[in-house]
C-alpha cells in the first residue's frame, strides 16, 4: 500500500505558485510548489484526504499502509500481479459534487439505519478541487436535501446573485434582452473551494478520500461484472521502464462501485459503450461545449457582489451555438468565461482565441482593465441533455453526475443535478448492501426525481440552435414563454461533434488579433495561471489509436484543428530535419479538458488518465 506520498519531478521550467485565499473558509489549502528550478523532484503533500486537514477519522483507528491507503481489519488483501487488492462496500470514482454527494448520503444513511459500510473516494486531481472547474451560479436545491443546515456549517456559499441581465452581444455593442434565466436565491460560488468543504463534511462522517491517484481501470469479473478499479502505476518512465520511484497501482474493489468522473470520464465511457448504455436509455449521441474561464481581481469601485451578466452573440459566428458569463464573487474576484459548442464547423475555429476576443469588447473590457488575472482553465460539459441520457445501471454499480450528462442548459446549471444524482444512486447503493435490492431502482429514482423534470422541460433549448442563433432564440421563446416544455415534439441533435467539423477546402480561414498583454494574453501565460503540472518522464496519457492520421487525414483535410480545438497548445505541427509538418504532443501541458478526445475529426486520439495527482491546480475556479 502506498506508503511513500506522490512524488514528481519536472523538466520543463518551473513556477512557484501562491496560494489565493480561500476565504471564509477556515482551512487553508497546501498547492503544489513548483521548483524554481529545472529537473528538481516536486513532492505532493495530500496527506491521504481532502487536502485541507488529516483525515482523522482513519488516523484515529488505522495506521496508513504502503500505498497510503488504511489497511482495515476487515478487509482482505491479495496480491495480483503486483498489486494490492482492497475491498470496501462502496467505492467511488472521482471527487466532485456527485461523488462526494453520494459518499456523505451513504455515510447518511448508516448513521440513520445504524450501519457499517466502508466508503472510499478516489480522486486523480493532486488534492479535491484541483480538477474542479465551473462558472459558477449555485443553485442550492440538493444541497438543501442532503446538508440541510449548510449555512451554520461554514459552507463556503455566501455571495448571493444581486443582479441577474442577458445580452445579445455585436462587435462593438451589447443589447439589453428579456431575462431567460431566474436566479433568485442562488449563490455566486467558487465550485473548487465548495468541493474542498463537501470533502471535509465527507471525512466527518467516515469516508476514506484519496486525492492524488488515478482510476485507470475498470476490473471485472469472470461474468463481466464490474468488481472495481485499479489505479495506475506510478514512476514508469517515458520509455516504459520502472524509474527508482516506482510503485505498482492498487485494486479497489467494491460491492457496488460509483463512477463520477465528470464530462467525458475516461472508464465511464469505457462502460457506456461496454453495455452499450447510451441505447438503453434515451438513444442519442452526446454533445458537448468547451467552457474557457479566468478569475479576475478587479477594482473594488467596478465591483459588485452577486452580480450576474450571461450573453448571446458575438464573438461566436450565428452558426456556432454558446455564450458568455460574467459573474461578481466575493473578494473583488469577478469570474468571466466563454461557452462554445464543439459541433462547429469551420477548423480553423480557436475557441481560446474567440475568448480573448470576447475579452475586448467594449461592455467587458473596462471591467478588466487595471484587473489582474488570478486563474486560468478550461473544461468540457455535457449539452446533450435529456435526449442523451444514458441507461446508467450497470453489473456492479452505476454512472452518475456529468459522467451521465445532467446538465440543464438553458439554465446553464448542472451542480444540483450532478449533486442529486449521486445522493439517487446512493440509496440505491444503500438497498442493494443493506436490504439485497437491485440497483435497477436508481434508474427508476432518477425518472420519478426534480432532475428528470427538469431535463425534460429543457430538452428543446439545445438542439434549436442547430438552425442558427436567430431560429433557436424564436424557438426558444416559444418553449420559454409559452409551452413551457410542454411541446408535444422532441428535437434531436445534429451530428456528433467530431462528424460536424467541416474540411478546410470548404471554411475561410480566421485571423486573430495578437494579445495585448492586458485582457489579452498567449496559451503560455495562461497555462502559467492554470498551475498544470505533470511529471515529465512519464508515458503519454493522450494516445494516436492511429499515429499516421495526423499528418495523413487532418493536416491536409482539415488543417492541423487539434492545434487550434485544444485551449493549452498540447498539440502543435513542427517541422522535422526534412521540413515535413509533424505533431508534436506536449502532454504536460494538458489541462484534462477532454476536448482533443470529443472533437478529433476522425476520433484518433484518447485521453487516458496520467499519473496522480498531475494536472491543474485550481483553487478559486
Amino acid at each position: 500500500m502506498f506508503k511513500k506520498i506522490i512524488s514528481l519531478s519536472t523538466n520543463s521550467k518551473s513556477r512557484t505558485f501562491k496560494p489565493i485565499s480561500l476565504n471564509p473558509i477556515n482551512y487553508s489549502p497546501q498547492p503544489p510548489l513548483l521548483s524554481s528550478k529545472p529537473n528538481q523532484s516536486t513532492t505532493f503533500t495530500p496527506s491521504f484526504s481532502s487536502g485541507y486537514r488529516s483525515n482523522s477519522t482513519q488516523c484515529r483507528q488505522f495506521g496508513l499502509g504502503r500505498n497510503g491507503f488504511d489497511v482495515l481489519g476487515r478487509r482482505l488483501f491479495s496480491s495480483e500481479a503486483g498489486r494490492e487488492s482492497i475491498s470496501y462496500d462502496v467505492v467511488i470514482v472521482g471527487g466532485g459534487p456527485a461523488g462526494l454527494s453520494a459518499a456523505i448520503r451513504l455515510k447518511q444513511l448508516c448513521c440513520e439505519n445504524d450501519v457499517d459500510l466502508s466508503v472510499c473516494v478516489v480522486e486523480k486531481g493532486a488534492e479535491l478541487g484541483a480538477h474542479i472547474l465551473s462558472g459558477n451560479v449555485f443553485e442550492p436545491r440538493a444541497l438543501n436535501e442532503l446538508i440541510p443546515k449548510w449555512r451554520e456549517e461554514e459552507a463556503p456559499i455566501s455571495v448571493g446573485v444581486s443582479s441577474d441581465k442577458f445580452m445579445l452581444l455585436t462587435k462593438k455593442h451589447a443589447i439589453p434582452m428579456p431575462n431567460p434565466f431566474d436566479n433568485k436565491g442562488n449563490y455566486v460560488i467558487s465550485l473548487s473551494q465548495f468541493v474542498r468543504w463537501l470533502g471535509q463534511k465527507a471525512e466527518e462522517l467516515g469516508v476514506e478520500v484519496y486525492p492524488g491517484f488515478a482510476a485507470k481501470e475498470v476490473l471485472y469479473d469472470e461474468n463481466e461484472n464490474v468488481i472495481g478499479i485499479a489505479t495506475n502505476d506510478m514512476g514508469i518512465g517515458k520509455d516504459g521502464s520502472k524509474k527508482d520511484t516506482y510503485q505498482p497501482g492498487v485494486e479497489l474493489k467494491g460491492r457496488v462501485n460509483l463512477f463520477a468522473e465528470g464530462c467525458r470520464g475516461s472508464l465511464s465511457e469505457k462502460i457506456i459503450r461496454k453495455y452499450d448504455l447510451r441505447k438503453k436509455g434515451q438513444g442519442q449521441h452526446q454533445t458537448y461545449a468547451l467552457g474557457i474561464k479566468e478569475v479576475w481581481e478587479i477594482d473594488a469601485d467596478k465591483h459588485k457582489p452577486g452580480a450576474v451578466v450571461h450573453t448571446l452573440g458575438w464573438p461566436l459566428d450565428h452558426k456556432t451555438y454558446g455564450g458568455s458569463f460574467l459573474y461578481h464573487m466575493q473578494d473583488r474576484q469577478v469570474s468571466i468565461g466563454l461557452v462554445c459548442a464543439l459541433n462547429y464547423h469551420n477548423p480553423f475555429f480557436n475557441p481560446y482565441e474567440e475568448f480573448q476576443n470576447l475579452k475586448r469588447h467594449p461592455a467587458i473590457r473596462p471591467l478588466l482593465e487595471n484587473g489582474t488575472v488570478l486563474q486560468y482553465g478550461a473544461r468540457t460539459l455535457n449539452e446533450g441533455g435529456f435526449q442523451s441520457i444514458p441507461y446508467p445501471v450497470f453489473p456492479g454499480g452505476a454512472i452518475v453526475g456529468c459522467s451521465a450528462g445532467f446538465l440543464n442548459v438553458p439554465k446553464i446549471k448542472g451542480t444540483h443535478t450532478a449533486m442529486k444524482s449521486g445522493m439517487l444512486a446512493a440509496e440505491s447503493a444503500f438497498e442493494v448492501l443493506h436490504k439485497g435490492s437491485n440497483m435497477k431502482t436508481y434508474w427508476e429514482s432518477l425518472k420519478n426525481s426534480w432532475i428528470w423534470e427538469e431535463l425534460y422541460r429543457a430538452r428543446n433549448y439545445r438542439p434549436a440552435f442547430e438552425y442558427g442563433l436567430l431560429p433557436g432564440m424564436a424557438i426558444c421563446g416559444l418553449e420559454h414563454y409559452l409551452l413551457k416544455g410542454r411541446a408535444p415534439y422532441t428535437l434531436k441533435h445534429g451530428k456528433p461533434d467530431h462528424e460536424a467539423t467541416r474540411e478546410a477546402s470548404q471554411c475561410s480561414p480566421i485571423e486573430y488579433p495578437k494579445p495585448d498583454g492586458i485582457v489579452s494574453f498567449d496559451v503560455p501565460t495562461s497555462l502559467y495561471r492554470s498551475n498544470t503540472n505533470h511529471d515529465h518522464d512519464q508515458p503519454a496519457h493522450l494516445r494516436l489509436r492511429d499515429p499516421k492520421v495526423p499528418e495523413l487525414v487532418n493536416l491536409p483535410k482539415y488543417a492541423g484543428p487539434e492545434s487550434r480545438y485544444c485551449p493549452a497548445r498540447v498539440y502543435e505541427y513542427v517541422s522535422d530535419d526534412n521540413g515535413q509538418l509533424k505533431l508534436q504532443i506536449n502532454a504536460q501541458n494538458c489541462l484534462h479538458c477532454k476536448a482533443c478526445d470529443i472533437k478529433d475529426p476522425k476520433q484518433n486520439i484518447e485521453w487516458t488518465v496520467p499519473e496522480g495527482g498531475g494536472g491543474p491546480g485550481y483553487s478559486v475556479m
